[in-house]
């Protein structure tokens, strides 16, 4: 509605005192505020408009073309229910598809009056496929949040108050959906304000079409409206009241008094704007869903203007954000492994990714809340300056000539303590029968000194604490431990990758039993010169067992499984040593039966099982010192 020119900031100025409570859309009372609050945001107001009016003025810089926005969707939510689904999202960015391109099924009951004037405002959106660095995404964040429902103070777009930190705003388009206080359905902010609150907000019971939107505002078209106003449309009455006398800055959008509710009956006549009335069916108005359904020709002038040259929205035009990223172009890193790691450094490794020209590699004390970067062109990078017997994360960004992949996984290492004195080796102590006696509630510290090297010890619980929690640490290498009772029956193992220190707990209720442990070096990793600390506690009560925090090793791997024609099995033995391997039939027959003499490190044997029929057979491995048993199945 189009009334006699009023510039842009004396109307504003206008509207500061003419301002009525809105239960549906505060957009109008936002901008108020920062045109209050920021005298720069409100020169960035006045230059808008006036390029919107040069480019409604000028039909030769309105050139056509399809405008495709990329949109991140920050979902807010403090009760589950309020954590809408993908489905619900999408409906709604299906609606703002449908009413921008004018393709929304209920624009056939816009009024003949009205017909002509009905636009293709040739916008359309897309749910985000890449990050502002580059990676994949649905377009989606969720983030929960302790604080029970938002107002129109901007708390819902920053993680420092409960909210969602917006994306890089020249590049998306910023929506959250959140529960609003209020009877508030949804506001936006106008063009030209702050890039870290450029966006859209909405209640998530008017948003989307199932779901949580409930009727009358069930349709999508909250979000529409919101989204009108994000593209600079003003309220169709022009926020003055009733006085007639305020404008939306468009040409052929009727004189109205003020706002409509729910389904008016056509014509609706105010501000003598008879015969046809008011255009109550405008997204911009404040009717129901069920009864707004079109924008204007001048509407669209007015929204494709901030995409021409020099529009405050026109970098959003270059986005890549709707185009999925290239991930086989720039792969992230995988295999990521630390290496001659001592007390102060460490050498950080992972795989080769191909086209990469360089790797950006971070790392930290776990507990820490910031990274070091290091720039490397090779798949190796030693570092110095860590602190001894302390864990660390490192990550790995792949570099490409057409861009970055998204960090790896982290992946953890520790380096060693400051080595112990090793004031006894308990040396010849390399089988369960020559295992050396030790004391209980007090650590010793000895070593792994050869290539094959193991160490046995024996101890006794006392009668009024049986529970046993044993602990390896200090590890110079990859060391692992089994827990034996008397007999030599394996009662327990521990098993985790790298220098990560081992723990077994046994909780048990006998008295005064007598058990043997074995420390050796994974696949014949030793350490002549740095001892390990080997501690056997013992309680009355039961012991927490330790909660597996890293990788473990197999002590008998067999692949495939299930299988077909043929197994093969992987274990770690010790040179000198021999390994007998059984396959029982699902009968409990033995069908098989490999014995070999062990190498150092890891060992392998091969059986084909082609001649077996279907069925669930068990794998047994007898050493001189342990028994191992492993189902597998025969598919064929």
């Amino acid at each position: 509605m189009l009334k006699k020119f009023i510039p842009f900031l004396l109307l504003t100025q206008l509207s500061i005192t003419q301002l009525m409570a809105q239960r549906n859309c505060s957009s109008h009372d936002h901008m108020v505020e920062m045109l209050q609050n920021d005298p720069e945001f409100a020169q960035r107001r006045q230059q808008i408009e006036n390029h919107s009016a040069d480019y409604v003025a000028n039909p030769s810089k309105q050139v056509r073309v399809l405008k495709t926005i990329p949109v991140v969707v920050h979902v807010v939510y403090n009760t589950a229910a309020q954590n809408i689904s993908t489905a619900q999202i999408q409906s709604q960015i299906n609606v703002l598809n449908q009413d921008f391109r004018k393709l929304n099924a209920d624009i056939s009951s816009v009024p003949s009056a009205f017909t002509g004037l009905a636009a293709d405002c040739e916008i359309e959106f897309c749910l985000a496929q890449r990050t502002p660095s580059g990676a994949a995404t649905t377009g989606i964040v969720r983030v929960q949040t302790s604080t029970t429902s938002f107002s129109s103070n901007n708390n819902v777009k920053f993680a420092s108050s409960g909210g969602s930190n917006a994306w890089d705003a020249t590049k998306y388009l910023n929506i959250w959906v959140a529960p609003l206080s209020g009877g508030l359905l949804g506001y936006a902010q106008f063009p030209g304000g702050s890039a870290a609150t450029d966006g859209v907000v909405c209640n998530h019971s008017a948003f989307g079409t199932t779901g949580t939107a409930a009727a009358p505002f069930n349709k999508g078209r909250t979000a529409t409206h919101e989204v009108g106003h994000w593209l600079n449309l003003f309220h169709i009455w022009g926020d003055d009241g009733t006085s007639c006398s305020g404008s939306d800055q468009v040409n052929d959008t009727p004189n109205q008094a003020d706002q409509n509710y729910g389904c008016p009956s056509f014509p609706a006549v105010s501000c003598s704007n008879g015969p046809n009335g008011d255009m109550f069916m405008n997204y911009m108005d404040y009717t129901n869903d069920a009864c707004m359904f079109m924008f204007t020709n001048g509407q669209k002038a007015r929204m494709n203007a901030l995409f021409a040259t020099g529009g405050s929205k026109a970098s959003l035009l270059t986005s890549l954000g709707c185009v999925p990223p290239a991930t086989s172009v720039c792969g992230v890193a995988s295999g990521l492994n630390a290496t001659a790691i001592t007390t102060t450094s460490a050498t950080l490794n992972w795989g080769a990714v191909t086209n990469a020209t360089s790797y950006n590699v971070q790392y930290k004390l776990s507990s820490a809340s910031t990274w070091t970067t290091i720039t490397s062109t090779s798949t190796s990078l030693p570092i110095t300056g860590l602190t001894a017997g302390s864990i660390y994360q490192f990550r790995v960004l792949t570099v490409c000539a057409t861009g970055t992949s998204a960090y790896s996984t982290a992946a953890s290492f520790t380096t060693t303590s400051v080595a112990p004195s090793c004031t006894n080796s308990y040396e010849s102590n390399n089988s369960l029968g020559a295992a050396k006696v030790i004391p209980i509630n007090t650590p010793i510290n000895s070593l792994i000194a050869t290539n094959g090297d193991r160490d046995y010890y024996r101890f006794t619980t006392l009668n009024g604490a049986p529970k046993i929690k044993v602990t390896l640490t200090n590890l110079p290498a990859d060391y692992d431990m089994r827990l034996y009772n008397l007999s030599g029956t394996q009662l327990g193992s521990s098993s985790n990758t790298g220098t990560a220190s081992e723990s077994i707990t046994y909780n048990t209720a006998t008295l005064g039993a007598q058990y043997y442990l074995q420390v050796f070096g994974y696949n014949g990793a030793f350490n002549a010169t740095q001892c390990y600390t080997l501690t056997v506690q013992t309680s009355a009560s039961n012991l927490r067992m330790e909660a597996i925090t890293g990788l473990q090793k197999e002590d008998l791997t067999i692949s495939p499984n299930p299988a077909s024609e043929k197994i093969n099995i992987e274990y770690n033995g010790f040179e000198g040593e021999k390994s007998i391997i059984n396959i029982y039939s699902p009968l409990g027959q033995k069908v098989a039966t490999q014995t070999q003499n062990n190498l150092n490190g890891l060992n392998n044997m091969s059986f084909n099982l082609s001649q077996y029929s279907n069925g669930i057979y068990l794998v047994e491995m007898i050493t001189d010192s342990e028994r191992f048993v492993k189902r597998i199945s025969i598919l064929k």
